[in-house]
Parts: structure tokens; C-alpha cells; sequence
């Protein structure tokens, strides 16, 4: 008997898609029985990458297939894991096992097992992967910025007095190098594989500088592709900043300084109330009193956002905007302050400088805290 895993997920796989296991049985007696299956006990955790308790947190069964494997989705589970956002914690990193084994109902009605294989330890992050990815594809090769996390253009802009924030897979790198035209300044990155914070949060200030370039190092040396910012001018418009989930689970920012709009909408229910002094010892009725009541009244604030003109490398980063489910408002740089809005926008006609030469885009949002606070 041997019982052996065929197929595994990526040493770092991104939860919202799928995180395969496959369990192959190679005794070809075992699969003639019509109760024969397939188990996989799924454990999760966070700390250190041997941090693993001794029960396991699901058990999942399966039949054997046409070619006589059981194949396992974990992702399901795994991605519930993820309850916080980005922005309440920026390190979010959950570890997993699959321990496999198989059983059978014999003829006196006992379940007969088999030995178990334990797979070995992955990681999890809250992200998802694209059509044309192959399943169990190494994160490493999902992007070139890696190990930044970012699918962004290798050349973006900047206004003065802009904060970034950089998110960098620390098994890759142990530091950020920032490049200006004055100087380089190197940030080292904490955190190692045996740690829950594989993903560090690298905060940088670009006000004052005209250039710079964001690297990430590994023992001195530069791996991946670094992003080039340029400053521009501010238009006379206010600056609109945006900040997304993107698809591994980190932010991506953009300026959106053309011309910028906030509406509100308001939707009422009314009711016609009973008016008069119907407990008093003669009936009437006072001025004030209105036989138009609003009940329920139910706000709505959006924000509609305009590009400057920009480079069809930015149509990843958009796409990705689109389908985002974590998107804000830095409303007050300075300090920090975000307010949560939505993507509104369903549609878009994405465009290319061949066919349209000069490219921008509008995008609609909803406020995630439209004006009337109602618990």
C-alpha cells in the first residue's frame, strides 16, 4: 500500500482561489470498494510554522474520481479565516497542513483505515489568483515586483506631501531600499518564515523629494523589479486619493486629480399620522402638528473620480479596483485618515494607446458612511 499526495498547492497561495490537494491510493485492491474514500484532516494556524495543534480543525472526504484520486479544495475554509481588513492588520498570514489517509466499511460494518501522510506546511494570504494561472502556481512568478506585493506599473507618479506604505514578503527580502536624487535609505523588513508576519507593512513620506525608487534587497543584492515614482505638478483641482485591496491582499494607491464630485441622495418613507387630542376632554388640534411624518429616511453619499491622463499599464491595477472588496478614501494625509467607500462603477471600457492615444478613466464610489449614523 502507498497513499501519496500528487498535487499541492504554491508554498504561498492566495485563499479566494483554489488551494489544491490530491491523494492518490497506488493498491489497486483498495478502490474495487464501493465505501472506499478518500479523508483529508485540514489544520490551521498562526505563530511559528510548527505552531500546528495535534486535532485537526475540518475533516473533508471524497470519493474516488475517474482516474481514482480523491482531489481536495481547501480554499473555502482557509479564506474564512481572513475576518479582519488590511487595514486593521496589515500582516495577516495563516499557515496550513493537510493530513490524508484513507478508509473503507469491511464486511462486518467496521471502518478500516489506512496509514496517514501529512503534507507539508503552506501559507495563506488574502488574495486571489487570475485565469491563465495555473493551479498551484508559486506566488513568486505571479508578478514581476515580487517581492512587493503589487501587480502596479514600474513607473507611477507621486504628489508632494504623499505617504505610501509598501507591503514586502519578508521570506524574499530582508529590506527596502528608497532611492532619491539625494541619497538611498534602506529600511529593514522584520520578520522570517517561522513568524505570522511574513507580510510587512514599510510606511515612507515623499514630501520634499522629486524622485525615488522603491527596491526591495535580499543580502544586499536587488531581487525583483523595483517601481519608479516621478513627482508631478498638482492640477487646480482637489487631489482625490484612493487606496485598494488588491489581489494579494496589500493596498495599491492612486492620485485621481482631475475633477472630482460628491452627490447625496436621500430616500423617504412616509406615513399619515393620527392628529388631534383624542384623550382630551373636547377634540382639536394644535398648528404645529403635521399629518406628513417621514419614518424611515435612508442617506446616500458618493464620489465620482476623474484620471489625469495615464499609461494603459495602470488597466492590472483598475481591474483590480473593480473587483475589490476593501477600498478608501485618504481623506487626511497628514494624519492618516481613511473613510471606507465602495466601488460603484459595473462597467468599464478599458483603453489602449494604439487605438486611443490618450487614456483616462472615471470611476464612481459610494461612501461606507453615507451621513446618518443609524445602528
Amino acid at each position: 500500500m502507498a497513499l501519496s499526495f500528487t498535487q499541492t498547492p504554491a508554498t504561498i497561495s492566495l485563499s479566494q482561489s483554489p488551494i489544491i490537494f490530491t491523494l492518490s491510493e497506488s493498491t489497486s485492491e483498495l478502490l474495487t470498494s464501493q465505501s472506499f474514500q478518500y479523508f483529508g484532516d485540514l489544520y490551521y494556524w498562526q505563530g511559528s510554522t510548527t505552531n500546528s495543534g495535534s486535532v485537526p480543525n475540518y475533516t473533508f472526504a471524497k470519493y474516488p474520481n475517474n482516474s481514482s484520486v480523491g482531489i481536495f479544495d481547501v480554499s473555502k475554509v482557509v479564506n474564512s479565516l481572513f475576518t479582519q481588513s488590511v487595514e486593521e492588520n496589515s500582516s495577516q498570514t495563516y499557515y496550513f497542513a493537510l493530513e490524508g489517509y484513507w478508509g473503507f466499511i469491511d464486511n462486518t460494518g467496521d471502518l478500516i483505515t489506512g496509514s496517514r501522510e501529512r503534507s507539508s506546511t503552506f501559507t495563506a494570504y488574502d488574495g486571489y489568483a487570475l485565469f491563465g494561472e495555473s493551479i498551484g502556481q508559486e506566488i513568486d512568478n505571479k508578478t514581476a515586483a515580487w517581492p512587493l506585493l503589487t501587480d502596479g506599473p514600474v513607473s507611477q507618479s507621486f504628489i508632494d506631501g504623499n505617504r505610501f506604505s509598501f507591503y514586502v514578503n519578508t521570506s524574499d527580502a530582508d529590506s527596502l531600499y528608497i532611492e532619491t536624487n539625494s541619497g538611498t535609505t534602506i529600511i529593514s523588513v522584520s520578520g522570517s518564515a517561522n513568524t505570522n508576519e511574513l507580510i510587512q507593512k514599510v510606511d515612507y513620506d515623499a514630501t520634499g523629494i522629486t524622485s525615488f525608487k522603491a527596491e526591495p534587497y535580499s543580502g544586499g543584492g536587488g531581487v525583483g523589479t523595483g517601481i519608479q515614482y516621478d513627482l508631478v505638478c498638482p492640477e487646480k483641482y482637489d487631489n482625490i486619493r484612493i487606496k485598494w485591496k488588491n489581489r494579494f491582499g496589500a493596498f495599491d494607491f492612486f492620485n485621481f486629480n482631475l475633477v472630482s464630485r460628491t452627490a447625496m441622495q436621500v430616500d423617504r418613507q412616509q406615513y399619515q399620522p393620527q392628529l388631534g387630542g383624542w384623550e382630551n376632554s373636547t377634540f382639536g388640534y394644535e398648528n404645529y402638528e403635521s399629518q406628513i411624518q417621514n419614518y424611515l429616511i435612508d442617506t446616500q453619499q458618493t464620489l465620482q473620480v476623474n484620471t489625469d491622463y495615464v499609461s494603459e499599464e495602470y488597466n492590472d491595477a483598475f481591474k483590480q479596483l473593480l473587483v475589490s472588496d476593501e477600498v478608501y478614501w485618504i481623506y487626511d494625509e497628514d494624519n492618516g485618515l481613511v473613510r471606507p467607500i465602495s466601488i460603484k462603477t459595473n462597467s468599464i471600457q478599458f483603453k489602449t494607446r494604439v487605438v486611443d492615444k490618450l487614456i483616462q478613466y472615471t470611476f464612481d464610489f459610494d461612501w461606507g458612511q453615507p451621513y446618518k449614523l443609524v445602528l
